[in-house]
């Protein structure tokens, strides 16, 4: 018993002594700090020495805002704070406990004074800081900087690093690092070993560091060693650009998909020319802007919310168009189309009354911001990774709800035979309402994805009107498959297509093409019976 109590003391005085040492290196981080206000500058190079050499997370946002002559004082208590702009104010956190202490205005604050030769001081201490992160993005983040300014300063730190390193490929960007200052030495070996280095690491800095060295190389031994270098990572380079177009054009065709996906239902399945299915599309995006407009302290979750809201907006606004207009035109397609143009100008014009008809920015939440860096080659950007495989996500889940769900069996059956389906007590009626209400609701989700790639305007769904068509007809009329292969090979060809020709002749090539396609194939490449199709 006696030692259990002891054994309870010893572990409360060990914790007691860690806070005691964490609050020590605390309050030697705010002294450091404190000492970087008035204007003593060489006594500031030495408080920023000292910094850099504690091992403290906190040290490096300070010298980086020191460095970018972006540290401040608060006026009212000296209080060191970093400022962000925000609503035209500035949001301020406290540097030594990362507080957030509001907004205030410029007046409340004041610059920390710097001159040239203490920032340039404060940026090597950056780049040696950086080197010896505990974390390897920051790590990478120092060499991509180095590359883009060598500077022979930096090699006893790259050394020590270089020593320290036991991550593969950040050792290998160490090294690269090491190699681009090394090829201005002036020992041929030197220069040889820093091409070597530099072999097989992909990154356009690289390639354009080598590219500059060889205009001025007077080595032989190096020039070629530098052509065999540059050879590999052009390769590399091109087989890289390949598979970025490659994303690049999959990603146009899930945009294709989701804003075409709705039309093959409402234009294939029920034999309707909706001009006005661009409206839907923009009904969606504006619902999105709206959604984030009535949480504007939740943009995280807004996308989460806007994509049934945009579905229900859409969908509620195609049940009124079939109901109050499409349900007296069947069989009259010529009608059809010029009654659903005039819905949409109708449509346009109510945004503008709502909205004016200025564009609309949708802010793009955290989760879909920046990009996935592969190398220095190839990076994919986050929100067009993530409409790829809610494209995919939107195909699946209809193809489920046609083939799997009561509704579904009972639109195919009004598809196949109107006539039978009435028959057999089917409210026809009601399942063209509520079909077209589907195409429509899922318009109103390709919205939802468009807002964030592209500004929200009365004139969204313009854009994409004549292409959704296009993938409707060249896939099949009313095949959902049909569809998912006409939008990823129209938007894959496009993007190869466009760096050649240009923008304008590529989606001429295209629409000749796919003319040329529909003599040979009057029912494009996944044929489906069906009303429209038999009638």
């Amino acid at each position: 018993m006696i030692r259990y109590f002891l054994n309870i003391v010893f572990m409360l005085a060990f914790a007691l002594s860690g806070v005691q040492f964490a609050q020590a290196d605390d309050d030697a981080f705010g002294q450091l700090v404190e000492q970087l206000g008035g204007s003593n500058l060489r006594n500031k190079v030495q408080v920023i020495e000292q910094i850099a050499a504690l091992e403290d997370e906190r040290a490096l946002p300070v010298l980086e805002a020191l460095m970018n002559n972006a540290l401040y004082q608060r006026k009212s208590d000296n209080q060191f704070v970093f400022a962000a702009d925000e609503d035209k104010q500035l949001r301020l956190t406290s540097v030594v406990s990362g507080e957030d202490l509001g907004l205030a205005s410029s007046r409340d604050v004041r610059k920390v004074i710097t001159n040239n030769s203490l920032r340039s001081q404060t940026r090597t201490l950056v780049a040696v800081t950086r080197l010896h992160s505990k974390k390897n993005e920051v790590k990478l983040a120092a060499v991509s900087e180095l590359l883009k300014s060598p500077d022979a300063s930096f090699l006893a730190p790259l050394d020590a690093a270089i020593a320290e390193e036991k991550n593969p490929s950040v050792l290998k960007a160490l090294q690269v690092a090491r190699g681009a200052i090394l090829l201005g030495n002036e020992s041929e070996v030197e220069r040889l070993k820093a091409v070597k280095a530099m072999d097989g690491y992909n990154s356009k800095q690289v390639l354009t560091l080598l590219q500059a060295q060889l205009d001025v190389e007077s080595s032989e031994l190096v020039r070629k060693e530098i052509n065999d270098v540059l050879g590999g990572l052009k390769r590399a380079e091109t087989g890289y650009k390949f598979v970025e177009d490659l994303f690049f054009g999959l990603s146009l065709g899930s945009v294709l998909l989701l804003a075409a996906v709705g039309l093959a239902i409402t234009f294939g399945v029920m034999g309707v020319i909706n001009m006005a299915h661009g409206e839907m599309i923009m009904l969606g995006a504006y619902t999105t802007y709206v959604v984030q407009l009535l949480m504007p302290n939740h943009i995280e979750a807004s996308l989460i919310v806007a994509v049934p809201a945009a579905f229900l907006v859409a969908g509620l606004m195609g049940v009124i168009i079939e109901r109050g207009v499409i349900r007296f035109l069947y069989g009259r397609p010529l009608e059809t189309l010029l009654a659903t143009f005039g819905i949409s100008l109708i449509l346009q014009q109510l945004v503008r009354s709502v909205f004016s008809p200025l564009n609309r920015s949708v802010i793009t939440p955290q989760w879909m911001s920046g990009s996935w860096e592969i190398n220095g080659f190839l990076s994919l950007t986050y929100n067009r990774m993530y409409i790829v495989l809610f494209a995919l996500a939107v195909l699946f889940g209809l193809m489920l709800l046609l083939k799997k769900s009561y509704f579904g069996l009972q639109m195919r059956a009004v598809t196949q035979n109107r006539a039978m389906a009435s028959s057999m007590g089917i409210r026809t009626g009601w399942v063209d309402a509520m079909t077209f209400g589907l195409g429509s609701g899922i318009a109103g989700i390709a919205g939802v994805a468009l807002s964030q790639l592209t500004n929200v305007g009365p004139n969204l769904g313009q854009s994409y009107i004549i292409d959704s068509f296009m993938v409707v007809v060249f896939g099949g009329v009313g095949n959902l498959w049909g569809t998912f292969v006409a939008a990823m090979g129209l938007g894959v060809a496009n993007k190869f297509i466009e760096p050649l020709s240009g923008a304008v002749l590529a989606k001429i090539l295209i629409l000749v093409f796919i003319i040329m396609f529909i003599q040979r194939r009057p029912r494009g490449l996944f044929a489906l019976k069906g009303r429209f199709v038999e009638g």
